[in-house]
Order: C-alpha cells, then sequence, then structure tokens
C-alpha cells in the first residue's frame, strides 16, 4: 500500500484532507483542512511535512483562501496574494513551498488578466471561473507530483542492486510527497521489478521520522526493513552491509550542494570515507538557482522541546540550552548522483545542474 498523504475533497468549496503524520504510527488519522489558518499550524507543526507534500498542500491551500467571500476578482486576488505571504512564513528551508505558491499566484495574475475585458479584449471571467482556474493548477501541481514521484523511482531503481542494502534517512516517501515518494520511490520501483534488497532506515532524531514514517511506509509495502539509531549507520558501513545511501532534499544549490534533513551531511562524510555512493532523490522544483551553494541556504531552527522530549516523556534536564537545526548540508563533492524525474546528474556541479534544467 501506498498512502496517499495529500488529497482535496470535492470542487471550489470542497477542502484538503491531510493524513496526521504527528500521529503515526500508533494511529492512522486524517486531519481536514477547511481554513487556512489550519493548514499554515499543519504544516509547521509537522503535520504534513516533506518538500513535496508542503508545496501541494499549500497549493491547495490558496484555493482554501478564496473561499472567503470576495466582491471580485481583484479582491479575490488580495486575498491570494495574503494567503500566499502567510504560508510562505509558515517554514524556511523548503524551495517546493515558495515554488508551489509563486507558480500560484503566477496562474492567478494570468487569469485575473485575461478577466480584464481592456487588457483580454472579451467578456470578463467571472468569480467563480477565477476560483475554477486556481484548483485545476492546484490540481496539476498535484498530478504532475504524483508522475515525478514515478519518474524518480524509474531512474533511481538502477542504483538498488540485487541482494543489497540501501540506508535512507529521514521520510521521503508517500508520506511526504504528492505520490510515492522521492528517495524511497527507487525502492517502490525495484520491488515492482522483482528485486529482493533490504533498507536499513535511521531513526532520524529528534521526531524519529525514520522510525515512525519510512519504516511504517516501508512495512506496508512488504518490503525488508530494519529501523536503526542514527549513530549506528557508520558502524554498518565499515562492516561492509550498507551499499548504498538514498535521501531525499529539500533544496538543491546552483552547485548541486544539498539540504536535508538534520544528519544527512554526517551520512555523506561516513559513506565518502567507506566507499558507499551517496545520492540524492528530488524532483526538479528542488532546485534553487538563485542560491549558488549550500551556504546560502536559510536553516530552519526548531523549537527546544522537540530535543528536550518525546511527546510526553522528558529526556533533557529542565531548561538546558538546546541548539535545534533541523536540515544540514551535504556539499556536490560527497554526492555520487542527483536523481530527478528527467533523469541523473552524475557527480554534480554547477555545469551539470544547468544543463540538466535547461
Amino acid at each position: 500500500m501506498i498512502v496517499e498523504a495529500v488529497k482535496w475533497i470535492g470542487d471550489i468549496d470542497g477542502y484538503l484532507e491531510l493524513v496526521d503524520q504527528r500521529k503515526l504510527p500508533i494511529e492512522f488519522v486524517t486531519l481536514q483542512c477547511r481554513e487556512i489558518e489550519v493548514l499554515f499550524d499543519a504544516i509547521k507543526t509537522l503535520a504534513v511535512r516533506g518538500a513535496p507534500a508542503i508545496g501541494v498542500s499549500a497549493a491547495y491551500g490558496l484555493v482554501l483562501a478564496l473561499q472567503k467571500p470576495n466582491d471580485n476578482i481583484e479582491k479575490a486576488m488580495e486575498s491570494l496574494t495574503k494567503a500566499r505571504d502567510y504560508l510562505a512564513s509558515s517554514r524556511p528551508t523548503a524551495v517546493n513551498l515558495f515554488w508551489a505558491l509563486d507558480r500560484m499566484q503566477k496562474k492567478a495574475v494570468e487569469v485575473s488578466r485575461a478577466s480584464h475585458p481592456r487588457i483580454a479584449g472579451k467578456m470578463p471571467a467571472t468569480l467563480k471561473a477565477f476560483r475554477e482556474a486556481v484548483l485545476a493548477e492546484a490540481i496539476a501541481i498535484h498530478r504532475e507530483d504524483v508522475d515525478m514521484c514515478r519518474r524518480i523511482g524509474q531512474n533511481g531503481q538502477k542504483f538498488i542492486e540485487e541482494n543489497s542494502a540501501t540506508l535512507t534517512h529521514c521520510n521521503a516517501g508517500a508520506l511526504a510527497t504528492g505520490g510515492q515518494g522521492t528517495a524511497l520511490s527507487p525502492m517502490f520501483e525495484a520491488q515492482k521489478n522483482g528485486k529482493k534488497f533490504r533498507v536499513y532506515a535511521d531513526e532520524t532524531r529528534p521526531l524519529l521520522q525514520g522510525a515512525r514514517l519510512t519504516a511504517w511506509e516501508l512495512m506496508q509495502a512488504g518490503i525488508d526493513v530494519t529501523v536503526i539509531c542514527d549513530n549506528m549507520a557508520g558502524w554498518l558501513m565499515k562492516q561492509g552491509k550498507i551499499n548504498a545511501v538514498i535521501t531525499g532534499a529539500d533544496r538543491i544549490a546552483a552547485n548541486g550542494d544539498t539540504a536535508n534533513k538534520i544528519g544527512t551531511y554526517s551520512l555523506s562524510i561516513l559513506a565518502r570515507e567507506h566507499g558507499v555512493p551517496f545520492y540524492i532523490a528530488a524532483p526538479s522544483s528542488t532546485f534553487d538557482l538563485n542560491i549558488k551553494s549550500g551556504g546560502e541556504i536559510p536553516i530552519e531552527q526548531r523549537a527546544a522541546e522537540e530535543v528536550t522530549s518525546f511527546r510526553d516523556a522528558q529526556a533533557a534536564p529542565t531548561g538546558v540550552a538546546v541548539y535545534n537545526p533541523a536540515f544540514d548540508v551535504t556539499e556536490a563533492c560527497d554526492i555520487a548522483a542527483i536523481i530527478t524525474e528527467r533523469g541523473v546528474i552524475k557527480k554534480p556541479n554547477p555545469e551539470r545542474v544547468s544543463a540538466h534544467l535547461v
């Protein structure tokens, strides 16, 4: 089973349904977002997470924003722009959020201009038609993500060899996307091709996305998965038990430097030292060519409580200082290849990244 983490129910007056990932793996609960404020909180508190899933959800968020009464298309555009800025402030690192919001706003501007008789040379579109066009764009983003995930898997499954073991970090499966995932997609495609292999899933402190989410997804799909603590990866590599590392990405700079869940950088160094190929799987929308290198990628700092406790269990002394960056940056020189829906960028550098995205 590949779960559908993001789903739009109904027409322009419908709502967004999300799998509440805060509850997994103990409970499978869905969250209904009928107001943009509920979606903002869902993104902020990681009820929905993963760069592509956040982008798709945010696109539908602008559809929700237009459900509030507006007298005309001009007022609707004001509501949409305000909602765009509001959702953009939810999380700073994953570029798919901004990519999706900007694409939605661009489409809305095009439709609003086409509705103006002096510009378009025709009768103005109705407010309903405007809202329908915005919803259609969100659905298009969602469908494209489903297709991109599948093609990432098809392009990356060759890196999973028969009877091999692949290590992954955090969660970059269906729960993190609109489709079947990025880093997990090659695994799903390899399984479809009849390959036998094992996956090691880092627990991924402090919120245990690997132990809670990746392990759950792979078990649902019938894939052999073993959970390990984050600090066990190097020892497994030294014993020759890891043949490849595949992770997702939240933002990729123009030179191929990649931001992903905290702990990914450490894995890349371990992989380099042990001769294990390290792969990134991400859609082309994750590239941010406005950022030259990973040093320019903004890194989200999250609440101390995520480190000092887990759910109701306290794990550190009250009042202790905490440093809790959500992401780190892996340098392009330590990445064997970046797998996208377009193909594979081997040994990424600025020239290869640019050529890949043309």
